[in-house]
């Protein structure tokens, strides 16, 4: 056995190689996020930040309308195939969400009294056709009055 291909095996278990990090545009994503923004800036949302990472996952974007905080979650269909956008927000991913969103009000110093609210943004493409929708409110916290903790 010659040494070197035994020295990149012991390599391999003992530092394993991960995979690279994403780091670039994300694409079709990101250009739903660009569409969201703009409906949102439209309807009267100021958008505070968009992309916000925390420990457990990412809030697409964060904004205020009439003085209420939003989360708001993007989500987008290329075609009839995999159901609505909205669908896609299943309840693990609102838990996701709220448990991210606290951590943003820490981060940010919010008072603790801020309206919080929770809406969804559908993005579907069919062909050339692209409709944006704004679902308020779109869930809520179980035992939630609209301020989050």
């Amino acid at each position: 056995m010659r040494i070197r291909p035994l020295w990149l095996r012991l390599r391999a278990k003992l530092w394993p190689r991960r995979a690279p990090r994403y780091r670039g545009s994300r694409g079709v994503g990101q250009r739903w996020e660009a569409l969201a923004e703009k409906r949102l800036r439209a309807a009267g949302y100021r958008i505070r930040e968009r992309n916000f990472r925390g420990r457990f996952g990412e809030i697409d974007i964060v904004a205020e309308e009439s003085g209420m905080l939003c989360f708001v979650e993007v989500k987008g269909r290329s075609g009839p195939g995999f159901g609505e956008p909205a669908e896609a927000v299943t309840l693990d991913k609102q838990r996701r969400i709220a448990i991210v969103a606290q951590e943003y009000l820490r981060r940010r110093r919010v008072r603790a009294s801020t309206l919080c609210r929770f809406d969804v943004v559908a993005v579907f493409t069919n062909g050339a056709r692209t409709d944006v929708s704004i679902l308020r409110g779109a869930f809520t916290l179980p035992g939630s009055d609209g301020v989050l903790n």
